[in-house]
Parts: structure tokens; sequence; C-alpha cells
């Protein structure tokens, strides 16, 4: 069997493909993958890393504004879209995959509706509460729409096409609260935080006053993830200009991107982060109390709504950004890790919200429509 993926831009995109790859492997050792990215820094580190082929097709987003530079950008998307889909065709006619799975990013579009239009079963999984437009577009060409919350039909125009599924997390991800070391009341609470694959300036300057904080107070463990390269440097610098210079304590970590995450949260009391559907689907299999601090710089406030579903649950505080303050999220993490009774709270109701089968019901959903069952 072969199957190709499509997806790109950020881990939050191609994390989820790779769980399903990794299914598809693991119950059909033979299957032949494939992936198709927009050859961006994401892809390119993780989808060989993983050990698969990648092939990467020119493609832009869609601007929103109207400003000259905005129209000259769209212009411009307009010519690779067209590009993209005669790439796409070429790929898949050499390829001849049995699927085609999208999982985010607007590469998606050109390659799924290609797909669609000779008849080869495509799928697009959506880890957001509320579709982004890539899969809105694409709704209602597809064979089916994977979704990652429940309820959410009624946002497109096919809800018949339409499953719940969840969103797929690599294997690392599991729900290790039978194996979690019970903490001595003496022992400091553990904190992990990171803004996304990409990083966020402004939350990194928030973080740095965090930081502080806690150097002086001593009060918890902290690993950061500035983002992107060259971020531990730049953390440094402003440290430094708010009084903090010299080596960091031994319970305070900045580095530049985590790469074993899994086993990083899995020890982590509290984790800091954005509010991505991939990220919300890691923390809820793991049991993991949040802090979510939503970007206001996603289409469609994407991940306020996702933030939303976990603070509904009991298991997430949410921070506006243009309110937050290092401060506010020193006191914040402060008060919980005080709280034993409410971070266990907490833990539970993320963990209600787990989906741990998300790859294998996908592999079931693309199988039988793979072997004609509708």
């Amino acid at each position: 069997m072969n199957i190709l993926f499509v997806c790109g831009g950020t881990a939050g995109h191609i994390n989820p493909a790779l769980a399903i790859a990794e299914e598809f492997l693991k119950t059909m050792p033979d299957t032949e993958i494939k992936f198709i990215g927009a050859g961006r820094e994401m892809e390119k580190k993780l989808i060989p890393k993983a050990g698969y082929e990648l092939f990467n097709i020119r493609m832009s987003g869609l601007k929103r504004g109207l400003s000259p530079n905005d129209m000259l950008h769209n212009a411009k998307m307009l010519r690779y879209l067209a590009t993209a889909g005669r790439e796409a065709a070429e790929i898949i006619d050499h390829f001849n995959p049995n699927a085609v799975i999208g999982t985010g990013g607007y590469i998606c579009y050109p390659v799924l509706k290609k797909a669609a239009m000779i008849g080869i079963p495509s799928f697009i999984h959506e880890s957001n509460a509320m579709p982004g437009l890539t899969t809105k577009l694409l709704s209602s060409i597809v064979d089916r729409v994977l979704v990652s919350f429940p309820g959410v039909e009624n946002n497109y125009r096919r809800p018949e096409r339409v499953v719940f599924t969840g969103t797929p997390i690599l294997g690392g991800f599991e729900d290790r609260s039978a194996v979690e070391h019970l903490r001595d009341v003496n022992e400091k609470g553990f904190i992990v935080s990171f803004w996304g694959s990409l990083g966020a300036e402004g939350m990194n300057e928030k973080i740095a006053e965090f930081i502080k904080l806690n150097i002086d107070s001593g009060e918890f463990r902290h690993v950061h993830a500035t983002g992107r390269a060259g971020g531990v440097a730049e953390m440094s610098s402003r440290l430094k200009r708010i009084g903090v210079s010299g080596e960091l304590p031994p319970d305070v970590e900045i580095i530049e991107y985590i790469d074993d995450m899994d086993s990083v949260m899995a020890d982590a009391d509290i984790v800091l982060c954005r509010a991505g559907g991939s990220t919300i689907a890691e923390l809820t299999a793991m049991g993991k109390p949040a802090i979510l601090v939503p970007s206001p710089y996603v289409s469609n406030n994407e991940q306020e709504k996702n933030a939303e579903q976990l603070q509904k649950a009991g298991g997430a505080i949410v921070i506006d950004e243009n309110k937050c303050t290092g401060r506010m999220l020193f006191d914040t993490v402060s008060s919980i890790l005080r709280d034993g009774s409410r971070l266990k709270r907490m833990a539970d109701a993320q963990r209600l919200l787990g989906v741990h089968n998300a790859a294998e019901r996908i592999f079931g959903i693309v199988t039988s429509l793979i072997n004609g069952e509708r």
C-alpha cells in the first residue's frame, strides 16, 4: 500500500502526520510512505529525521490585507498555486498512492484537490476546534474531514463527511500516570515552557521576567525552549538587561528546542505554552495541567477556541497575551504548585479530554475507504 502525506509549516502540522505514518507501519509494515511539504524549516528537519522521503513544492499562504505588499504577495501565491498543482500531479502520478492524507498547511490544498479530482481517497485532518481556511476550502472536496473535537460538524459545509478522531500524537506522548513519580512535599515542582516550534518574540520577553522571578525565589525547576536558532543568546541578552548575569542556577535551563518533548513533558508538573491543536492533544494525552497563552497571530482565533475547551473542562488556565506578564505567569504557577489537590484536579480533567487512539481511528477510516467501504 502506498500512502502520501502532505503537511507544512509547523511541528503542529507535521507531528500528527508522523503519528499516522507510525500507525500504518506498525499495522502494515510493508506500507510505502512519502511526504510532500512546502520546503520550510520544520518539514526539512522533522520528516527526513523520521526516515521518510520528502518532496518539496513551493507554496505560500493568503494574506487577508489590502496593502500593496499583501496584494503582491497574493499574486505570487496564485502563481505558486498553479505550479503546485502541476508538481503535485507529477508526484501523485509517479508514486500512485492508495490514499492522500493532509494534516495542515497551505500546501495541502493543491495536493489534496488534485488527488480528489482523479478519484484517490483523500483526507484532511483539522487539529483546531474551528477549521482554518485550507480545511474550509477542502471540506467539500475530500472524502473525509477528520476532526480533533467532538460536536464540531456544523462548522463544515458537508457535516456528513466530518468524523471525530482526535489529534494523532507520536508514541511517546501516551498517558504516563501509572509511572509518574510521587513528588515529595519538599521536592521542587518542575515547569516546562515553550511558545511553539518557531518561537514567539513577545512571549520570550515575558518569560524572561518569569525566569528572573524564579531565580530570585528558587521556587521551582524550569526548562524553557526559545523555539528558534539563536534564541538562547537572545534570552541571555534579555536576562542581562533585567539584572540576571553570569551562569544560570542548576534548576533553570534555557535551550532552543526540546527534542525529547515527550520525556520532558512527562516529568513536568505544569506546562506553559500556546494552544495549537497538536500541543492540546499532547497535553490531554499526558494529563498535564497547563497555563495557555493562545497566539493572537493565527487566523480565526483558532488557538483561543482550542484553549477554551481545556479551560471549560478545568484542565488549564488561559491568559490573554495582551494582558500577560512574567509576574502574572509566575504567580499563577506558584499558586497551583502550592495546592496539590488543585494540581491533581487539573491533571485529571486533562486526562478525561485525551484521545489515545486517534492514529488508530484514522488508520481504520483510511483503509476502509481504500477497500471501497463508504
